[in-house]
């Protein structure tokens, strides 16, 4: 295996230090009891702190809307209890050394399971996807009111402790139902035609967040192409259409863009660059100049979705990996299954230790350990 040490360069943006580049990546694992992150859920994140993670995105977390969650496990980032929650979890990473910041969160229409929150759920047109009613179109009020929720979880994360959070704007959840075509119908200053039109609401929340927490604290927003709805779908067909898409957002304060695919090694654009051209991190960064962060089956064999019907990963070398971030395509990489399996997984791949990685049980899913 390639040596990593460009995998151990210390990163620095704005009040946000780095020991290394190695992110562990946002995993819904549905595990705080009343939707109130306890001490299981401090240490589960510890583990992966002193395990070497340079920083660390919680799983995602939800701001204060009737219907922003689609799963009783998943945690609030509202009310007393659930902020003194995570503030306990950011103490406990902070004393292993760690950086952290929650990844903040409105499920929109989507569905996880069967369960039902107990208000409607909403999102821009009412749709889960195209042509598929569900829920609510929301209303100017709605939108103002969820836009005062993001910001006021910011600030709740400056003040809690964190180090930085990140926007969930990818996957189909409430803010990319905004972005895309298929979901976002609406005829008012929050939807239209293009990609750029259709991201009024996510700048102006972006927007939002930046004022309520200064200049100084970092913002990461998670975007992506795909959805759950549709693994095929395309927000920027082109790079005109991704600067239109993610230079504003830019614009509105996004420090680090998180740029979601499932496998980091395949070319955004090949039509342009080939089958080893940029990925979609080294696009959003070339195009924009923001950093970035890249994320899709780092150190395994195969993409998450199996993981859901109980596929196991093999471990795979991070040759690939190193070669991209050694010509500087991206700043930063994000870890997900193999922190579940593995909270040592860092500090195994700092020393060299690739024959101590473990490969990903699916098994680990339903445990938080």
């Amino acid at each position: 295996m390639s040596n990593t040490d460009i995998l151990f360069k210390p990163f620095k943006l704005k009040s946000l230090e780095l020991p290394n580049r190695i992110v562990m990546a946002p995993m819904t694992r549905t595990k705080a009891e009343n939707g109130i992150p306890g001490a299981a859920n401090a240490e589960y994140y510890r583990k992966r702190a002193e395990g070497g993670v340079g920083l660390i995105l919680s799983e995602g977390t939800v701001v204060n809307r009737p219907a922003s969650r689609n799963d009783p496990g998943i945690p609030f980032f509202h009310g007393d209890d659930a902020i003194a929650g995570w503030a306990n979890v950011a103490k406990a990473v902070h004393g292993a050394g760690g950086k952290m910041g929650p990844q903040l969160w409105h499920t929109g229409s989507t569905r996880y399971t069967e369960w039902q929150p107990d208000a409607p759920v909403e999102s821009p047109s009412g749709l889960l996807g195209p042509n598929e009613p569900r829920g609510n179109t929301m209303t100017d009020a709605d939108i103002a009111d969820t836009i005062a929720a993001f910001a006021k979880a910011a600030l709740d994360a400056k003040n809690a402790g964190f180090d930085t959070f990140e926007i969930h704007g990818a996957h189909g959840y409430l803010i990319d139902q905004f972005f895309w075509s298929g979901t976002n119908l609406r005829t008012d200053r929050f939807g239209g035609k293009t990609i750029k039109e259709r991201s009024t609401f996510a700048r102006e929340v972006v927007a939002a967040m930046r004022a309520a927490v200064g200049e100084d604290f970092p913002i990461i927003l998670r975007v992506s192409q795909w959805k759950q709805q549709d693994f095929t779908a395309r927000l920027a067909t082109t790079p005109d259409e991704m600067t239109d898409w993610l230079g504003p957002l830019v614009d509105a304060g996004v420090d680090i863009i998180h740029a979601s695919q499932r496998r980091f090694w395949e070319p955004e654009f090949p039509e342009l660059d080939g089958e080893k051209g940029l990925n979609f991190a080294g696009w959003a960064k070339k195009l924009t100049g923001a950093a970035t962060i890249s994320v899709g089956s780092v150190g395994l064999s195969s993409d998450f979705i199996g993981a859901f019907s109980g596929e196991a990963s093999e471990k795979s070398n991070l040759d690939g990996l190193v070669e991209r971030m050694e010509r500087n395509e991206f700043d930063l990489i994000a870890v997900g299954r193999a922190l579940i399996s593995d909270a040592q997984w860092t500090n195994k791949v700092a020393k060299g230790a690739f024959d101590q990685l473990e490969d990903f049980n699916a098994a680990a899913l339903a445990e938080l350990v």
